[in-house]
């Protein structure tokens, strides 16, 4: 029996495969009692993916090798489970639609937007819908409110306003963050106050040991790579 060879992406539209959750795939087939083998069948026979092998699932639960979106997507089925339940936590708009199981179709219908332009947009990574489309596309993906952000383009922004108030005076960012993140403007007030206090008392912390030059300021630095994280973090907890 001659091996079919797996499908390559096109050079000019590489595409990455979606983060996968390995440790998820291999506890569900577990639970059905199914082995590699049984998988690579049924993807085959049901799925239409003929070069899938027992050593390339097994490959998929080694985390050796990911899923294309395609092929995540079958393995859901057969494993009878949402692909979201395989896939870690998503942060493209790609990612977020395989993890609900739609085709680009079904999302580009959903937001009022040709096919293309919308394929466009996932494969470039960058939002180019209206208002009304983005919050169309919040509806569909079942997205929060950080995923929002991350997913039109907006994160980047967002961290660059939040490390100006962790760093300077933390009031002169409060309306700014707000045109980005529609909170409570009490709530944006306590959360920009704690990142400056939190940075600054990284800050003085590192003061006080004393350390070389190489360890100074490495705490806030730290700090600030992550300070979206720590504002979503704040605002939950208020």
């Amino acid at each position: 029996m001659w091996a079919v060879p797996r499908p390559t992406a096109r050079p000019n539209r590489p595409r990455q495969a979606p983060p996968f959750n390995a440790a998820a795939a291999r506890r569900l087939r577990s639970a059905l009692g199914m082995d590699a083998a049984h998988i690579a069948h049924t993807l085959r026979v049901s799925y239409g993916l003929p070069y899938v092998t027992p050593d390339l699932v097994l490959g998929w639960e080694r985390g050796l090798a990911a899923p294309s979106g395609t092929e995540l997507t079958a393995l859901a089925g057969v494993l009878w489970c949402s692909p979201g339940e395989l896939i870690g936590r998503p942060r493209t708009l790609r990612e977020h639609r395989i993890a609900r199981g739609l085709a680009p179709e079904d999302v580009a219908r959903a937001v009022g937007q040709e096919i293309h332009a919308y394929l466009r947009m996932e494969e470039t990574g960058q939002w180019r819908g209206s208002e009304r489309q983005a919050t169309a596309l919040a509806a569909v993906l079942s997205l929060s409110l950080a995923d929002h952000i991350a997913v039109t383009g907006r994160e980047a922004k967002l961290a660059e306003l939040l490390r100006n108030a962790a760093t300077t005076r933390w009031q002169a960012y409060v309306r700014p963050v707000s045109r980005i993140v529609p909170l409570d403007r009490r709530l944006l007030e306590r959360v920009l106050q704690r990142l400056h206090q939190e940075y600054q008392g990284h800050m003085a912390a590192t003061l006080s040991w004393g350390g070389g030059s190489g360890d100074a300021g490495e705490a806030g630095r730290a700090f600030l790579d992550h300070v979206v994280e720590h504002f979503w973090t704040a605002a939950g907890h208020d």
